[in-house]
């Protein structure tokens, strides 16, 4: 099966704590993958440092057999709201059209088809009437599908999502899901920090179980279960196996 997401011995220090340890993990085309792990675990510095933002002690990543400077133009990133300067006086269309950026030669401009495919992102997720607002004026919901909107518009092949259901409403929540199982559908591989255990099994294909060391990757079935918890979240898993127990009699009617 072709390999989407490989990553090889990757060592991540901040300072001198280990932040990341010798984790090793490849990930199939076309799956939904959730990263799962504690606070502190280095779910988002996974990514970051898989994307270049974050500098590696040392290890090799791979998206679909080639370096991240040969791939880029096919990797969409979405960060966590928090990491955006809301206040900046820029557009709902404008952040949209800088997914198009990338396609762009060194001194071309945006075309009329750039700006149709921004619109069409737009109203993929929910936002048309929005796209003269100034970011800053839209709700947590509205600003996290603006930048799935930004992703979108890049056709990229792998999506890496940090957060991307933080602070927001269960309606949009179910909204973004949605949007994501239809590019997966579209044969799009998918990457998200997750954080709601009890979702895990209803939204995703793949999971990821990390904290600092990879604990397991693989197919939700095979890897998200009791044991793993307890040596992904330790002492603190018998809360999380309540809560999601507790979710799916909810689920089941009962």
């Amino acid at each position: 099966m072709k390999k989407a997401f490989k990553v090889e011995n990757l060592f991540v220090n901040y300072d001198r704590t280990a932040v990341l340890w010798d984790v090793s993990f490849s990930i199939p085309t076309g799956v939904l993958v959730a990263i799962i792990g504690p606070n502190g675990a280095g779910k988002s510095t996974l990514l970051k440092a898989s994307l270049g933002l974050v500098r590696p002690l040392s290890g090799n990543i791979e998206f679909s057999g080639m370096s991240l400077e040969k791939a880029r133009s096919k990797i969409a990133y979405v960060p966590q709201r928090e990491s955006v300067d809301w206040d900046f006086p820029i557009t709902v269309l404008e952040v949209v059209l800088m997914g198009r950026y990338g396609r762009l030669g060194p001194f071309s401009r945006l075309r009329k088809a750039d700006r149709e495919a921004a619109r069409s992102a737009l109203d993929l997720v929910g936002m048309s009437e929005f796209e003269d607002r100034q970011i800053g004026e839209l709700s947590g919901g509205q600003q996290q599908r603006l930048f799935l909107a930004r992703a979108i518009v890049q056709n990229p092949d792998l999506f890496l999502l940090d957060e991307p259901f933080a602070g927001i409403d269960l309606a949009t929540e179910k909204t973004i899901i949605e949007l994501l199982k239809k590019l997966r559908a579209l044969g799009k591989t998918i990457v998200v920090v997750h954080h709601d255990l009890p979702t895990v099994n209803e939204y995703f294909d793949w999971a990821l179980l990390l904290n600092t060391r990879l604990i397991a990757c693989g197919p939700v079935g095979e890897v998200f279960h009791k044991e793993n918890m307890h040596l992904t979240f330790g002492k603190g898993a018998a809360l999380f196996e309540e809560a999601a127990n507790l979710s799916a009699k909810s689920l089941s009617g009962l």
